[in-house]
């Protein structure tokens, strides 16, 4: 499960996640996942992100929510057919977790939408049997 994609409301959220090992630091309990998601309209709407909803469990099950405006910064308008990627970072303070979470955009006429983030891992390579 280092990845992950479901599809709400016409829009496909993949996921790949991986271990930052240069930014990693397992001596101090501290290790940085990068993960790039990549958004594609693929229904018939306009669709803006206006907000993010994140669900971050540790090893330990320790479960964060983090919640803020649009992603990296950014706030993008998905016109049908078009796809908006990024990549951001979540640091852990163990070697494995998940993360899921959702999407709250609107459509062109001003309809709010949740639009899911499936579960994906968050994992040392080789560090799940």
């Amino acid at each position: 499960m280092p990845g992950s994609e479901a599809v709400t409301h016409g829009i496909r959220v993949k996921v790949e996640s991986r271990l930052v090992e240069e930014q990693s630091r397992p001596a101090d309990g501290h290790w940085l996942f990068a993960y790039e998601i990549t958004l594609n309209n693929e229904g018939t709407q306009t669709m803006q992100l206006m907000t993010r909803h994140w669900i971050i469990t540790d090893g330990n099950g320790k479960v964060e929510e983090v919640r803020g405006p649009g992603v990296v910064g950014k706030q993008p308008v998905l016109e049908p057919g078009q796809s908006f990627r990024y990549t951001s970072a979540c640091p852990l303070g163990t070697p494995f977790g998940t993360m899921e979470g959702s999407y709250q955009m609107v459509t062109g006429e001003n309809e709010p939408l949740d639009v899911e983030i499936a579960p994906f891992a968050l994992a040392e390579p080789y560090g799940l049997n």
